[in-house]
């Protein structure tokens, strides 16, 4: 009787065991990323035509974080290999997200919890991404390796400028081909270690955040308790990255560390993902004078698609954020930052990114401008700032 009680607990932990790591990183990502569709236009001849020419980048998606082959064309989230083709995409830039706090939240949040360890465990990574921030960013970037590796060449990752002028030539020489780039969502990955920027650096990693949805050893966030600025760590950090090649990136820190960021840079700063205050009055959005900081560094700024970015999860809510920017900037400083894969729902996914093209022609922009905010000055901004500095 004993042995059958104990077979029967065995079987019982088996099967939940099976559950946990068969089925709830996928039910949990479901409920996260989605899709709910809204009504897209019907694309024009004319969007059709401009769109099959543009060479479009998007700044912010975080797959990575998610149990999902990159390769495959899947039902959840927003972002894969199948998708990105078939919405033409010339560059999409990779995050890595390393530790999120509980009960997350845009006004006030401490750094003591973490949500990301449970995914780690859950999703059967190696054991030392369990522990150590570093290792799950290393561990995404051997991912985005993996995947390009198994591409069959229509996925490159993209580390030099040289990499980049070859996606290019190839992509006009008519090959179907994305580039992924991988970048940081908050510095904390670093472990309070200058040394492990260079680490970072060496992996891969061409962008990055200071802070995320906490403070850390480098910045205050914009969602942090204390919401202060650059650390004396920090300053060591934005120097370093400008040195190796790392574009520095202010969303999600907070307003003193933009304007401590902004007067120190002296390479072109980017906000990767995020709306403007004008149109969507959330505290993680940037205000009129931290665009015109942006594009002073000859930066731009990357508007996303969520509804607390851009106040709604139609097209014209983004257009309507890149319309601000332009008006107030000019159009060499704004483009797209969708946040893909980041726990937000949008109203539309990768493979339909049409969509934006045919919003801004019917906003009257001409095809020239259409090209530099689908993707034109992304791609100008990481060219220049992934070349090591002389």
């Amino acid at each position: 009787m004993k042995k059958k009680i104990l077979w029967g607990v065995l079987i019982v932990l088996a099967l939940a065991a099976i559950g946990f790591f068969g089925f709830a990183p996928g039910i949990v990502e479901g409920g996260m990323n989605k899709v709910v569709p809204v009504k897209l236009a019907r694309p024009s001849a004319a969007a059709k035509q401009l769109h099959a020419s543009l060479q479009i980048a998007d700044m912010h998606a975080d797959t990575l974080m998610w149990r999902r082959n990159l390769l495959d064309r899947s039902n959840t989230g927003q972002v894969d290999l199948p998708r990105l083709l078939a919405g033409n995409y010339t560059l999409q830039v990779f995050s890595s997200v390393t530790k999120t706090p509980k009960h997350q939240n845009y006004d006030s949040n401490p750094g003591d919890t973490d949500n990301i360890t449970l995914l780690t465990i859950a999703q059967l990574q190696p054991p030392k991404t369990w522990t150590s921030l570093l290792e799950r960013s290393l561990f995404h970037a051997r991912k985005l390796d993996r995947a390009a590796a198994g591409s069959n060449g229509k996925l490159r990752v993209i580390r030099t400028a040289a990499d980049l002028d070859l996606l290019l030539s190839d992509r006009a020489a008519g090959k179907k081909v994305v580039g992924g780039m991988l970048s940081i969502e908050g510095l904390q990955d670093m472990e309070g270690n200058l040394s492990n920027l260079d680490t970072l650096y060496g992996a891969g990693f061409r962008m990055a955040g200071m802070a995320h949805f906490f403070d850390n050893e480098v910045a205050g966030s914009m969602h942090g308790v204390h919401k202060g600025g650059l650390t004396p760590l920090g300053r060591q950090v934005v120097a370093r990255m400008e040195q190796l090649g790392m574009i520095v990136d202010i969303a999600h820190s907070s307003h003193e560390t933009v304007a401590e960021i902004l007067r120190m840079a002296k390479r072109p700063v980017v906000s990767s993902h995020g709306g403007v205050q004008a149109t969507c009055k959330v505290n993680r959005n940037l205000t009129d004078d931290e665009i015109k900081g942006v594009a002073r560094t000859g930066g731009v700024v990357g508007i996303g698609y969520w509804d607390a970015a851009v106040c709604g999860t139609e097209p014209a809510n983004v257009v309507r954020a890149i319309l601000h920017v332009r008006q107030l900037v000019g159009i060499d400083h704004v483009g797209l930052g969708s946040d893909f894969d980041g726990a937000v729902t949008t109203g539309w996914d990768s493979s339909q990114i049409i969509a934006i093209t045919q919003g801004l022609l019917d906003a009257g922009l001409s095809a020239d401008e259409i090209r530099k905010v689908m993707g034109g000055n992304v791609l100008r901004v990481i060219r220049a700032g992934i070349v090591p500095a002389k």
